[in-house]
């Protein structure tokens, strides 16, 4: 038989996983915590004992995503690859993730209402952000690699935008998103490795 707090973490993680694909499939207006504990199957006083209201729910999917692209991060500085390789590999799939899901994309960089971000989404976007820098160091030869990590991130984020958004043609540009990563990549002072 479940404990509580087994029972309450199952609930918290299906309201979680109904919120995704609310977000997923309509964005963050399609997010009630009414239709969130309708899509969960539980009552309708469920999600208010997990978030005090729906933009807590959001922030929650926020930080969640920023802890799966964190630990994605650390999967690629942790293999076996050549360093701008690996770097490439990080843009890659933080555009991949704008493209496949444009909704929780925005609101993993959008501002909360509250104008403060919460903790969690902090810390885990603090986390993914040090992960990235590490791989940013060992792709390039520069003391300080922190003005190219916010460059990279800035011109990654402004192509998955200019992709979603349509304004990024292949016949205009004469080059897709992964090129213009690629082109990235190959601006930085060259690598350790």
């Amino acid at each position: 038989m479940a404990t509580r707090v087994e029972s309450a973490a199952r609930t918290r993680r299906a309201l979680l996983d109904a919120a995704s694909e609310l977000l997923d499939a309509g964005g963050p207006d399609a997010v009630t915590l009414r239709e969130v504990g309708n899509r969960a199957g539980v009552s309708r006083t469920a999600p208010y004992r997990h978030f005090a209201d729906k933009e807590a729910l959001l922030m929650a999917l926020a930080a969640q995503a920023w802890t799966v692209v964190a630990d994605s991060l650390a999967a690629i500085a942790g293999a076996d690859v050549e360093p701008r390789a690996a770097l490439r590999s990080a843009l890659e799939a933080l555009s991949d993730l704008g493209r496949t899901r444009p909704h929780l994309y925005r609101l993993m960089f959008a501002q909360p209402a509250a104008d403060a971000i919460p903790a969690p989404v902090d810390e885990a976007a603090g986390r993914a952000q040090n992960v990235f820098l590490e791989l940013v160091a060992a792709g390039t030869d520069v003391d300080d690699p922190r003005p190219y990590a916010g460059i990279l991130t800035a011109a990654a984020h402004g192509l998955t935008d200019l992709d979603l958004s349509g304004h990024l043609p292949v016949e205009k540009w004469h080059a897709d998103r992964h090129r213009l990563i690629e082109l990235l990549i190959e601006l930085l002072p060259s690598g350790r490795a």
